[in-house]
């Protein structure tokens, strides 16, 4: 057993680690391809659009076929994006690989979750996922000062060189330990549903970074369209039965603003090279600690759950996370602020990021719906995660400067976290939460 967690847990780390290792390169990688600040959002966008994709697949085919097939073809994918990654010659090749590391990253983690609830004892089961799911964290932590020290000493094409003996190990253990178990589920895939919401997000995407108002409304339509077409299909991606209740709409909703604000620290390394001069792996340290910071106060935000309510543990965290972005924003000229800021907002994200939005819903889902509401939670995050990058390249790339770019930027993702705050104020107060829990889901309001 303890092979297998050991398994999934290196394989997620895998995954994780990709998404924040590469935030100090991207000056290096802009220069080298001709890139400007705004134009380099798409590295993380991008990313996160074929995550949402990948999610929906992986989870399909690892019911149909298998957990060890489809387990084993996210990490062979993985590796295959980052040996394009290693080779690009243009930006357009390296967002290819970028797309293909996606595919293959975003299937690990709902594979893993679902193979540890195969094999796994109940009584142990919530263990088991914190093992795992601790390493998004670890990865939080390593990821922007590895990503540092390999561009400032090396190059940044080798930070995706080790992910290839990395990949490497997880196939051979996976061949040996993840189980085959498929359930073989044969709901029909929404296809049609997917396809509406990845060209809507697209365009919504290119709308924001390019300021292409037609476009990123065109994006809008389409989602309108996708949220019209869930309605009418026997398996939706978005089951709307799970917004029905206001505690659940306020939570979804204030999950997206979450990933919104998850996404302007893919860029902190840039701005901190960009505006204070700072070495590469400098840069990386300096964003380390906020991770760290954000690690630290995970278990103490999930031990307060229990004793002062989710909401209390939300308001808490978005008012550090909209104090340590505008003291980012505004001083991000002087090192000791920017400090002060990592410390601060690291606090607020890891009170926000820890368990709050997952432990209302396991409390309001449904238990036939549980698993799906909490999947669903997931997407909420990324797609937010997908407009808060997007936001950060619209403001880079309008300001007459570069400076003034990342003022603007991190002051709109301050002002994001204040609307955040007022949606924790509106969901339950601890008491009526708790008695809420006692007779079950809340009725619709």
């Amino acid at each position: 057993m303890s092979r297998l967690l050991w398994t999934l847990a290196l394989g997620v780390f895998a995954g994780a680690l990709d998404l924040s290792v590469l935030a100090p390169a991207l000056p290096a990688l802009g220069r080298e391809f001709g890139v400007q600040a705004g134009d380099l959002a798409w590295v993380f966008t991008l990313y996160l659009l074929v995550t949402v994709v990948s999610i929906a697949l992986a989870g399909t085919f690892a019911d149909r076929y298998g957990r060890r097939p489809v387990y084993l073809a996210c990490i062979a994918l993985f590796a295959l994006g980052s040996m394009v990654a290693i080779t690009a010659q243009a930006y357009w090749m390296f967002l290819l690989a970028r797309a293909i590391q996606a595919l293959g990253a975003g299937g690990i983690f709902p594979v893993a979750t679902a193979t540890i609830g195969d094999v796994v004892p109940a009584g142990r089961r919530g263990a088991a996922l914190g093992i795992v799911a601790a390493t998004w964290g670890l990865a939080a932590v390593i990821g922007p000062s590895f990503g540092g020290l390999v561009t400032h000493f090396i190059d940044w094409r080798w930070i995706f060189i080790a992910n290839l003996p990395l990949a490497g190990v997880v196939i051979v253990l996976a061949l040996g330990t993840v189980p085959a178990y498929a359930p073989r589920r044969r709901e029909p895939f929404d296809a049609v549903g997917l396809l509406l919401l990845c060209i809507g997000l697209l365009a919504l995407m290119d709308g924001l970074i390019s300021t292409r108002f037609l476009i990123g409304a065109l994006g809008l339509a389409m989602l309108a369209l996708f949220a019209f077409w869930e309605r009418t299909v026997s398996a939706p991606i978005l089951p709307f039965e799970l917004v029905r209740t206001r505690q659940l709409t306020v939570t979804y909703a204030l999950e997206i603003l979450i990933g919104a604000l998850e996404g302007s620290l893919f860029f902190v390394p840039m701005v901190l090279i960009g505006a204070l001069g700072l070495s590469y792996a400098a840069a990386g340290f300096i964003a380390a600690l906020g991770a760290l910071t954000f690690v630290l106060v995970i278990p103490v935000s999930g031990r307060a759950l229990d004793r002062i309510g989710s909401r209390d543990v939300l308001l808490v965290g978005t008012a550090l996370a909209e104090l340590g972005l505008a003291i980012f924003a505004l001083g991000f000229g002087w090192l000791w602020l920017v400090v002060i800021a990592m410390i601060v907002a690291g606090a607020g994200f890891g009170a926000l990021l820890g368990a709050p939005t997952r432990y209302i819903v396991t409390r309001e889902a449904p238990e036939s719906a549980r698993a799906t509401a909490v999947g669903l939670l997931s997407q909420a995050l990324i797609v937010g995660q997908i407009v808060g990058s997007s936001l950060a390249g619209a403001l880079f790339a309008s300001a007459h400067s570069e400076i003034a770019g990342y003022r603007h930027a991190y002051l709109a993702f301050a002002a994001v976290a204040f609307v955040a705050l007022l949606l924790a104020a509106a969901l339950k107060p601890s008491g009526l939460e708790r008695h809420s829990a006692k007779e079950g889901a809340a009725p619709a309001l």
